[in-house]
């Protein structure tokens, strides 16, 4: 059977047709807070139970217990803190008040108010990131965008932010069934924010060989300069799965979610993201969730030694490339040749073939995805 949700219950936060109705006819009485994009999304992963068993934003008791010992206040592994925050000049609720979190015009949710309190952004900064260098994007979120304040409380998620990719998007609550469905019992799931290459797929379906089924789960979201934009990424996934994978053995949905490249933690919170959907196994590739040189190529790998009681089975990957010797992709493990012989699937390459509107050969990137990437005018953010 597919995995129990993390902390044993799929939270589902999200209110009731005639309490939205209420709140929205009546937001006015409601103190509120601006949220961004990321935020917006944590609300939603929250009431749909992407995030269980987060059931709200974070209190001090929890955060305070991520950044240390990489765990709830319950114990149970969380390693990425999930927060709201405040600049505190005009603070106009308390404790024990409602509030409302507004992203752009919309009401997001409902928050509970339990805890307003101050936090250190070193130590958040360097206990998350493992730096203050504001090279880092992460980082440089912490200093130069979140305020000097957190609120949490539980929440009730009331409008979802606008979602222009609906169709590619299914709630924990559905994918469950869905893999139930299809008869699923071990189902590995894939985290990506780029369109694919060969190694991509070569990953997928090396895991895919030992399960029963892979749920690929594009990450849509604000992203940093250069990535490809989440259009032409589901454009290339669903060209990649229509021709190249057996019928009903992938599911394509979308995760809304901005990503903080944390490496090594963000590894473990993709991963428990991905249980809470029904999956059994979590594909860790080179460098999962790094930027830059911040992280060792593997250290997304090793941290998992530090969760034995996570509940879902990471499946490790060395980096692929293609071998002109061996005449296919293969990775170190397996081929004897020299640096020479060896392609790498190069996403500088890429983006620079697709820039410059080259040719890309097929042993790089399927002549689909290709056809989609070099289609597009603007495929990059």
């Amino acid at each position: 059977m597919v995995s129990k949700p993390h902390g044993g219950r799929l939270i589902y936060r999200v209110v009731s047709d005639n309490r939205r109705e209420n709140i929205l006819s009546s937001m006015e009485e409601y103190p509120w807070v601006k949220v961004g994009v990321r935020e917006a999304y944590d609300a939603e992963n929250i009431g749909f139970g992407v995030y269980s068993p987060l059931d709200g934003f974070m209190v001090s008791d929890d955060l305070d217990h991520v950044l240390s010992d990489m765990r709830l206040s319950n114990d149970i592994p969380w390693t990425i803190p999930i927060v709201v925050s405040l600049d505190g000049r005009d603070l106009s609720f308390g404790v024990g008040d409602e509030v409302l979190l507004i992203y752009g015009e919309t009401p997001v949710a409902v928050m509970q108010v339990e805890d307003i309190y101050k936090y250190d952004k070193d130590y958040y900064a360097e206990r998350v990131f493992g730096t203050r260098d504001l090279a880092h994007p992460g980082v440089y979120n912490v200093y130069r965008e979140m305020g000097d304040l957190l609120v949490g409380g539980r929440i009730e998620l009331v409008n979802p932010a606008p979602n222009p990719y609906e169709k590619y998007y299914l709630r924990p609550i559905e994918t469950r069934v869905l893999f139930r469905e299809r008869g699923w019992k071990t189902v590995v799931g894939f985290q990506t924010r780029n369109a694919p290459h060969m190694g991509h797929e070569y990953v997928q379906k090396t895991a895919l060989s030992f399960v029963d089924g892979i749920f690929i789960n594009p990450v849509i979201g604000r992203k940093k300069k250069g990535d490809f934009r989440d259009e032409v990424i589901l454009k290339a996934y669903t060209e990649l799965v229509r021709h190249y994978y057996p019928r009903d053995s992938a599911v394509l949905s979308i995760v809304r979610y901005e990503m903080r490249y944390a490496g090594p933690r963000e590894a473990i919170h993709h991963a428990i993201m991905r249980k809470n959907f029904g999956c059994t196994h979590f594909i860790v590739g080179r460098d999962h969730a790094g930027v830059g040189n911040f992280y060792g190529p593997y250290d997304a790998q090793e941290i998992f030694k530090e969760f034995p009681d996570l509940g879902i089975t990471p499946i490790f990957f060395r980096e692929f490339f293609y071998c002109r010797r061996c005449g296919g992709i293969v990775h170190e493990k397996i081929c004897p040749h020299d640096e020479g012989d060896r392609v790498r699937f190069s996403g500088t390459y890429v983006r620079n073939a697709i820039r410059n509107r080259e040719a890309i050969p097929p042993y790089i990137i399927r002549p689909e995805v290709a056809r989609v990437l070099l289609s597009e005018p603007e495929p990059f953010v």
